[in-house]
Protein backbone atom coordinates (compact mmCIF):
# COMPACT_ATOMS: atom_id res chain seq x y z
CA UNK A 1 0.00 0.00 0.00
CA UNK A 2 1.35 3.99 -0.71
CA UNK A 3 1.11 6.14 2.10
CA UNK A 4 1.64 9.82 2.72
CA UNK A 5 2.71 10.90 5.61
CA UNK A 6 2.59 15.14 5.86
CA UNK A 7 4.26 15.87 9.16
CA UNK A 8 6.47 18.86 9.66
CA UNK A 9 8.07 17.63 12.70
CA UNK A 10 11.46 16.19 11.48
CA UNK A 11 12.01 13.20 14.19
CA UNK A 12 8.41 12.70 14.51
CA UNK A 13 8.20 11.95 10.44
CA UNK A 14 10.94 9.92 10.66
CA UNK A 15 9.74 7.82 12.93
CA UNK A 16 6.21 7.54 11.29
CA UNK A 17 7.97 7.19 7.81
CA UNK A 18 10.24 4.25 9.31
CA UNK A 19 7.08 2.65 10.98
CA UNK A 20 5.51 2.26 8.12
CA UNK A 21 8.01 0.75 5.60
CA UNK A 22 8.55 -2.11 8.32
CA UNK A 23 4.88 -2.83 7.45
CA UNK A 24 6.17 -3.22 3.81
CA UNK A 25 4.03 0.36 2.93
CA UNK A 26 5.64 2.49 0.01
CA UNK A 27 5.54 5.98 2.15
CA UNK A 28 5.99 9.69 0.79
CA UNK A 29 6.31 12.73 2.89
CA UNK A 30 5.20 16.19 2.71
CA UNK A 31 6.49 19.12 5.58
CA UNK A 32 3.91 21.35 4.39
CA UNK A 33 0.62 21.60 3.06
CA UNK A 34 1.97 22.88 -0.57
CA UNK A 35 3.78 19.83 -1.06
CA UNK A 36 0.86 17.70 0.65
CA UNK A 37 -1.45 18.82 -2.02
CA UNK A 38 0.78 18.58 -5.22
CA UNK A 39 1.86 14.94 -4.05
CA UNK A 40 -2.03 14.27 -3.49
CA UNK A 41 -2.58 15.58 -7.10
CA UNK A 42 -0.26 13.20 -9.37
CA UNK A 43 0.04 10.43 -7.33
CA UNK A 44 -2.67 7.84 -6.13
CA UNK A 45 -2.88 6.89 -2.38
CA UNK A 46 -4.88 4.41 -0.46
CA UNK A 47 -3.94 6.45 3.50
CA UNK A 48 -3.20 10.30 3.93
CA UNK A 49 -1.49 10.56 7.72
CA UNK A 50 -2.01 14.22 7.86
CA UNK A 51 -1.19 16.47 10.84
CA UNK A 52 -3.53 19.33 11.98
CA UNK A 53 -0.98 22.58 12.34
CA UNK A 54 1.58 22.27 9.20
CA UNK A 55 2.80 24.85 7.86
CA UNK A 56 0.50 26.55 5.45
CA UNK A 57 -2.34 25.55 4.21
CA UNK A 58 -3.35 23.90 7.10
CA UNK A 59 -3.82 20.05 7.50
CA UNK A 60 -7.08 21.18 8.65
CA UNK A 61 -7.95 23.20 5.36
CA UNK A 62 -6.30 20.66 3.01
CA UNK A 63 -8.29 18.61 4.38
CA UNK A 64 -11.48 20.72 3.70
CA UNK A 65 -10.23 21.43 0.20
CA UNK A 66 -10.19 17.67 -0.68
CA UNK A 67 -13.18 16.76 0.49
CA UNK A 68 -14.87 19.30 -1.15
CA UNK A 69 -13.32 18.13 -4.04
CA UNK A 70 -14.77 14.42 -3.93
CA UNK A 71 -11.30 12.88 -2.95
CA UNK A 72 -11.90 9.98 -0.91
CA UNK A 73 -8.63 9.07 0.17
CA UNK A 74 -8.81 7.85 4.13
CA UNK A 75 -7.33 10.52 6.41
CA UNK A 76 -5.58 9.96 10.08
CA UNK A 77 -5.60 12.90 11.44
CA UNK A 78 -2.49 13.34 13.71
CA UNK A 79 -2.79 16.49 16.47
CA UNK A 80 -1.78 17.73 19.65
CA UNK A 81 -5.27 18.94 20.02
CA UNK A 82 -7.05 16.86 22.67
CA UNK A 83 -10.15 18.73 23.25
CA UNK A 84 -13.92 17.35 22.52
CA UNK A 85 -14.61 19.91 19.91
CA UNK A 86 -10.98 19.66 18.00
CA UNK A 87 -11.89 16.07 17.48
CA UNK A 88 -15.53 16.68 16.18
CA UNK A 89 -14.20 19.57 13.95
CA UNK A 90 -11.38 16.93 12.42
CA UNK A 91 -13.96 14.55 12.24
CA UNK A 92 -16.56 16.75 10.81
CA UNK A 93 -14.31 18.15 7.94
CA UNK A 94 -13.51 14.35 7.05
CA UNK A 95 -10.64 12.94 8.83
CA UNK A 96 -11.73 9.01 8.93
CA UNK A 97 -9.48 8.79 12.03
CA UNK A 98 -8.16 10.83 14.78
CA UNK A 99 -4.81 10.48 16.67
CA UNK A 100 -3.99 12.67 19.22
CA UNK A 101 0.21 13.54 20.19
CA UNK A 102 2.05 11.71 21.95
CA UNK A 103 0.99 8.36 20.72
CA UNK A 104 2.25 4.70 20.56
CA UNK A 105 4.01 3.84 16.94
CA UNK A 106 2.06 0.54 17.73
CA UNK A 107 -0.96 2.26 18.29
CA UNK A 108 -0.49 4.44 15.05
CA UNK A 109 0.09 0.99 13.10
CA UNK A 110 -3.23 -0.66 14.41
CA UNK A 111 -5.13 2.44 13.29
CA UNK A 112 -3.83 2.16 9.75
CA UNK A 113 -4.40 -1.24 9.21
CA UNK A 114 -8.17 -0.36 10.55
CA UNK A 115 -8.03 2.24 7.81
CA UNK A 116 -6.96 0.11 4.84
CA UNK A 117 -9.42 -2.78 5.69
CA UNK A 118 -12.31 -0.34 5.23
CA UNK A 119 -10.76 2.70 2.92
CA UNK A 120 -10.87 2.68 -0.82
CA UNK A 121 -9.72 -0.31 -1.67
CA UNK A 122 -11.07 -2.18 1.59
CA UNK A 123 -8.18 -4.87 2.96
CA UNK A 124 -8.77 -8.57 2.20
CA UNK A 125 -6.71 -10.36 5.19
CA UNK A 126 -6.01 -13.33 3.22
CA UNK A 127 -4.84 -12.90 0.06
CA UNK A 128 -4.60 -16.50 -2.31
CA UNK A 129 -3.09 -18.32 -5.60
CA UNK A 130 -2.74 -21.84 -5.51
CA UNK A 131 -0.88 -23.04 -2.51
CA UNK A 132 0.54 -19.22 -2.14
CA UNK A 133 -1.14 -17.31 1.07
CA UNK A 134 -0.69 -14.04 2.27
CA UNK A 135 -1.91 -13.17 5.91
CA UNK A 136 -2.11 -9.02 5.20
CA UNK A 137 -2.54 -8.44 8.97
CA UNK A 138 0.36 -10.73 10.06
CA UNK A 139 2.40 -9.82 6.97
CA UNK A 140 2.80 -12.86 7.01
CA UNK A 141 3.05 -15.82 3.67
CA UNK A 142 3.11 -19.56 3.10
CA UNK A 143 3.80 -21.87 0.14
CA UNK A 144 1.89 -25.39 0.90
CA UNK A 145 1.81 -24.72 4.68
CA UNK A 146 5.70 -23.13 4.74
CA UNK A 147 6.59 -19.99 6.06
CA UNK A 148 8.75 -17.94 3.21
CA UNK A 149 10.72 -14.69 4.57
CA UNK A 150 10.47 -11.89 2.45
CA UNK A 151 11.71 -8.65 2.07
CA UNK A 152 9.31 -5.70 3.06
CA UNK A 153 9.73 -4.92 -0.99
CA UNK A 154 9.07 -8.53 -1.18
CA UNK A 155 6.31 -8.59 0.35
CA UNK A 156 4.71 -5.39 -0.97
CA UNK A 157 5.07 -6.39 -4.39
CA UNK A 158 3.55 -9.82 -3.85
CA UNK A 159 0.36 -8.32 -2.20
CA UNK A 160 0.38 -5.87 -5.21
CA UNK A 161 0.44 -9.02 -7.86
CA UNK A 162 -1.88 -10.88 -5.34
CA UNK A 163 -4.38 -7.79 -5.05
CA UNK A 164 -3.92 -7.80 -9.35
CA UNK A 165 -4.17 -11.49 -9.47
CA UNK A 166 -4.48 -12.79 -13.25
CA UNK A 167 -4.19 -9.13 -14.63
CA UNK A 168 -1.22 -8.02 -16.61
CA UNK A 169 0.61 -5.37 -14.44
CA UNK A 170 3.12 -2.88 -16.19
CA UNK A 171 6.53 -1.64 -14.80
CA UNK A 172 5.29 1.72 -13.76
CA UNK A 173 1.89 0.58 -12.09
CA UNK A 174 4.46 -1.41 -9.87
CA UNK A 175 7.07 1.61 -9.16
CA UNK A 176 3.59 3.69 -8.33
CA UNK A 177 2.04 1.41 -5.91
CA UNK A 178 5.28 -0.35 -4.72
CA UNK A 179 7.86 2.52 -4.67
CA UNK A 180 7.90 5.71 -3.39
CA UNK A 181 8.36 9.09 -5.25
CA UNK A 182 12.78 8.45 -4.61
CA UNK A 183 12.09 5.28 -7.24
CA UNK A 184 14.65 6.03 -10.07
CA UNK A 185 12.77 4.80 -13.30
CA UNK A 186 16.19 3.62 -15.16
CA UNK A 187 17.33 1.54 -12.37
CA UNK A 188 16.38 -2.29 -12.92
CA UNK A 189 15.30 -2.64 -9.13
CA UNK A 190 11.57 -3.62 -9.75
CA UNK A 191 13.13 -6.23 -12.36
CA UNK A 192 15.60 -7.55 -9.42
CA UNK A 193 12.70 -7.92 -6.96
CA UNK A 194 10.78 -10.11 -9.30
CA UNK A 195 13.52 -12.29 -10.09
CA UNK A 196 14.09 -12.55 -6.36
CA UNK A 197 10.32 -12.88 -5.17
CA UNK A 198 10.01 -15.70 -8.39
CA UNK A 199 12.80 -17.89 -6.78
CA UNK A 200 10.86 -17.82 -3.48
CA UNK A 201 7.42 -18.77 -4.52
CA UNK A 202 8.02 -20.62 -7.34
CA UNK A 203 11.38 -22.44 -6.53
CA UNK A 204 12.43 -25.29 -8.59
CA UNK A 205 8.85 -26.15 -10.23
CA UNK A 206 8.26 -26.55 -13.67
CA UNK A 207 4.70 -24.40 -13.76
CA UNK A 208 4.95 -21.08 -12.35
CA UNK A 209 2.88 -18.63 -10.67
CA UNK A 210 4.66 -15.35 -11.38
CA UNK A 211 5.24 -14.72 -15.05
CA UNK A 212 7.38 -11.99 -17.11
CA UNK A 213 5.97 -10.84 -20.25
CA UNK A 214 8.85 -9.45 -21.94
CA UNK A 215 8.17 -5.48 -22.74
CA UNK A 216 4.73 -5.58 -21.21
CA UNK A 217 4.88 -6.12 -17.48
CA UNK A 218 3.99 -9.14 -14.39
CA UNK A 219 1.28 -11.40 -13.96
CA UNK A 220 0.88 -13.55 -11.06
CA UNK A 221 -2.05 -16.22 -12.42
CA UNK A 222 -2.45 -20.26 -11.29
CA UNK A 223 -0.35 -22.76 -12.02
CA UNK A 224 -2.83 -24.65 -13.58
CA UNK A 225 -3.80 -21.74 -15.92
Amino acid sequence: MRILVVEDEEVLAEAVVEALRQESHAVDRACDGAEADELAAVNTYDLIILDWTIPPPSGIDLLRTWRRAGRETPVLMLTGRSGVHDRVDGLDTGADDYLTKPFSLVELRARVRSLLRRGVRPLQDLLQADDLEMDRSARRVTVAGAALDLSPKELALLEYLLLNRDRVVSRGEIAEHVWDDSFDPLSNVIDVTVHRLRRKIDGDRAERLLHTLKGIGYVLRSRRA
